[in-house]
């Protein structure tokens, strides 16, 4: 994610917290780009697991598996 939308989702969060708030359109833009942001987070997270091997006492690597998966003989 693009550095200037994370510097326009804090400005958005700052100016939720002032008296005058958030218009009904900035309201539609701050959840548009928090979903943007978690759905970046969640992808890069992804990607780093799926990259992931656990390495045993004998040094023996084995991939990380996705919960319910079956590994892989």
């Amino acid at each position: 994610m693009e550095q200037k939308k994370i510097d326009r989702i804090n400005e958005l969060a700052r100016k939720a917290k002032t008296p005058e708030g958030l218009t009904d359109e900035e309201k539609v833009e701050r959840a548009a780009l928090r979903q943007e942001y978690v759905n970046a987070v969640t992808g890069n997270l992804k990607a780093q697991l799926d990259n992931t091997y656990i390495v045993d006492a004998n040094g023996h690597k084995t991939k990380l598996t996705r919960w319910g998966e079956k590994e892989p003989k």
